[in-house]
């Protein structure tokens, strides 16, 4: 792929570095507060309103199941009219739904204001910002995305405190106003001067709406194959067991005798070790081809959390295996990533993305309640992560199956 921006003469050789330092800001600000801040302000939500947990987590659920769904109309936005107004417009409705969120009378509205957040995150997180980095960087896209993902890996780290910090100060109707500021004056301007590199798909997606044969058949062709299919299936299927074993790990571990504090310190351990593989997985993709890459984390994610299971003790073992997961966790952000572009390449990037993505974006949606559902039927989260493993090695096996050309 050699169709980058960065390959182009005068100041405009800038422009993706540029850009990539815009999304990194944009990134921060924009998962801090449209989703790492509601698990802060969630019980003062519903002591606040008299609104049952259920209802409050509930919307903020359906939210992530719009983002999901949006992500399809998104990627063909994206692909036709480039990055810049998609995630300036994305940034806006954001500003909107965070201002309705806070101004919010009921239940009902609440819900609304969630289902616009959702259409915004599909405009403003991850799956915009990783269709525009592969097509302005082209070959040189994993260093890009890994750089993307390790700054924007400190939006918890950094809002999480910030959230709770002004919830001291301020009603959480307030504090979500205030966020909103926050988002109005950093990702609204930052993405309309900051993604200024040029859209090479823009001509591309032009052409295909003028031709007399679509050039959109090829990318029908694409979606529409069982490897295609196998793959979303697949790394549908890790994301939920590897977001739902972040959550109840410290349910799990506190479970079978771990105290608080121990069990806290290893959560905080296994986000430190997503860092680490994802700094380890431009090494791998220089040793592996994709489809061994892709067998090799997803098993690496089944042992690690089956390990969780099988080693309760002594601590310091416990700590190296969450680390592993965090590790694995890591690599898999980088790997759903690029799964599309390694196989299929960076023609109608967005919509591929899209649909690829989607399955993944419902399964963080509802792993926090289907996860707490399960554990309930098994009777216990040993029995939860078990399963979850087991969830790991389909999803390796239906990533190894051979794939027709």
């Amino acid at each position: 792929m050699t169709e980058t921006a960065a390959a182009t003469p005068g100041h405009r050789a800038e422009s993706p570095r540029r850009a990539l330092i815009t999304l990194c800001a944009t990134q921060i600000v924009s998962w801090g507060v449209l989703f790492y801040a509601f698990p802060v302000l969630t019980g003062r939500i519903s002591a606040d309103t008299g609104w049952s947990t259920a209802a409050v987590t509930g919307a903020f659920s359906v939210g992530l199941a719009v983002s999901a769904a949006g992500g399809v109309p998104v990627g063909r936005l994206l692909d036709r009219h480039g990055p810049r107004p998609v995630m300036t417009a994305g940034s806006v409705l954001a500003v909107a739904a965070t201002a309705a969120i806070a101004w919010a009378p009921g239940p009902v509205w609440f819900l609304a204001a969630w289902t616009i957040a959702g259409v915004a995150q599909a405009a403003v997180f991850y799956k915009p910002a990783f269709a525009a980095l592969t097509v302005w960087y082209g070959d040189r896209r994993v260093r890009a995305l890994t750089a993307l993902t390790l700054v924007a890996g400190l939006s918890s780290t950094i809002f999480a405190p910030l959230t709770a910090t002004l919830a001291d100060h301020f009603t959480w109707r307030e504090t979500y106003l205030v966020l909103g500021l926050i988002l109005a004056a950093v990702t609204i301007p930052a993405h309309a001067i900051g993604l200024d590199p040029p859209w090479p798909h823009r001509k591309r997606a032009h052409r295909a709406a003028t031709a007399t044969v679509p050039e959109a058949a090829p990318d029908r062709n694409v979606i529409r194959t069982p490897a295609f299919a196998l793959l979303a299936a697949a790394m549908a299927l890790a994301t939920f067991a590897l977001f739902t074993a972040t959550f109840f790990l410290v349910p799990l571990l506190t479970a079978r005798g771990t105290d608080t504090s121990s069990a806290a310190w290893a959560l905080g351990l296994c986000g430190a070790g997503q860092l680490l593989g994802r700094l380890g997985y431009g090494t791998l993709t220089r040793r592996t081809g994709p489809t061994a890459r892709t067998v090799l984390i997803l098993a690496l994610g089944a042992v690690m959390i089956a390990a969780t299971v099988a080693l309760a003790a002594p601590i310091a073992v416990v700590f190296a295996v969450v680390i592993a997961l965090g590790a694995a966790r890591g690599a898999f952000t980088l790997l759903e990533a690029t799964a599309v572009s390694d196989r299929w390449g960076t023609t109608a990037f967005g919509h591929r993305y899209g649909i690829f993505s989607a399955p993944s974006t419902v399964a963080i949606a509802t792993a926090p309640a289907a996860g707490a559902l399960i554990a309930d039927r098994l009777g216990s989260y040993p029995a939860l992560f078990a399963l979850l493993a087991a969830l790991m090695l389909t999803a390796a096996a239906l990533a190894a199956m051979p794939r027709s050309r």
